[in-house]
């Protein structure tokens, strides 16, 4: 194996890991502070969106230039709200419903969404291949939600809602930018998102009348909050960075390092168990998507 293709390697488990870690950090927040999702997530957009773009503009990549277009300013707002915005949202949503641990698998059900829209579009019943993984993939997430048991949930409603939202949420996210991030880049893209994102739901949310400013007094919320934000910018990066050395499969496949450590690091900090049948069907899921991915893949290059 060459050095190129280590690299990749190592930035796509690398990132994995930090993303995967960064959900138990903002579960631990919430909790123990009783921080609302709008209130931690706008100075989370805001922030992490200011870093990348001050960076850019750093490196004298040209920041403004997007908004002189009027067709790129409504897809860069369309993506800001309904793919940026509403990605963080629902995950940060269903880690505050649940916790990081379903909060991240269920966002790993994205492709079969991708796939379910693809197929009403086009008006054809899906490959069978996809319909193999879309199966399996429903099948590890029935033993993740009930244990096995019929009839009964083992997350709350408030949780599954959450959860599916985010799902959604993640496959538009996914699917939609690729005009915008292959004609301005991805960090621009990105980094303009959650600006906007951020201030957009400062503004639904009122946080600037909010009580919960309080909490930036105490050192160990500012710590927290400023490690969340840049563990979660450094993953982003570095996931974006593997896609040079390394193919989509491969990322697809390493990044389900992702939903693993936060299960570990849940396990250690939180003491967080599952029953044995939720363990199997977050196995069974994982299999699948990378199951839909290779097959997908291999199925393209014919």
């Amino acid at each position: 194996m060459n050095s190129q293709r280590w690299k990749g390697i190592v930035l796509i488990i690398t990132g994995a890991m930090l993303w995967g870690a960064s959900g138990p950090m903002m579960e631990w927040l919430l909790e123990h502070y009783a921080m609302s999702v709008p209130f931690f997530l706008t100075l989370r957009l805001l922030i992490a969106g200011a870093l990348v773009l001050l960076s850019l503009r750093l490196t004298k990549k040209p920041v403004w230039r997007i908004w002189k277009d009027r067709a790129w300013r409504i897809r860069l707002m369309i993506f800001a709200i309904f793919g940026m915005l509403a990605v963080q949202y629902t995950f940060v949503a269903a880690i505050h419903a649940s916790n990081a641990t379903v909060a991240t698998l269920m966002q790993f059900i994205g492709p079969v969404y991708i796939i379910l829209f693809v197929s009403w579009t086009v008006r054809k019943f899906p490959p069978v291949y996809q319909v193999i993984g879309m199966l399996g993939t429903f099948v590890g997430l029935f033993f993740l939600l009930t244990g096995g048991q019929v009839g009964k949930l083992a997350i709350s409603g408030e949780a599954l809602f959450w959860g599916i939202a985010v799902g959604l949420a993640f496959a538009f996210y996914t699917v939609y930018p690729a005009r915008l991030m292959a004609e301005w880049g991805v960090l621009l893209v990105v980094g303009w998102g959650m600006v906007i994102g951020g201030v957009i739901l400062g503004i639904v949310s009122g946080v600037w009348a909010s009580d919960e400013w309080h909490f930036l007094t105490n050192p160990t919320v500012i710590w927290m909050s400023l490690a969340i934000i840049v563990v979660g910018t450094l993953a982003f990066v570095l996931f974006l960075s593997s896609m040079k050395y390394i193919t989509a499969v491969e990322t697809s496949i390493l990044s389900s390092v992702e939903p693993l450590t936060a299960m570990v690091v849940s396990f250690f900090w939180f003491s967080q168990v599952f029953g044995g049948l939720q363990y199997l069907g977050m196995i069974i899921m994982l299999l699948f998507i990378t199951w839909l991915t290779i097959a997908g893949e291999k199925q393209s290059e014919h």
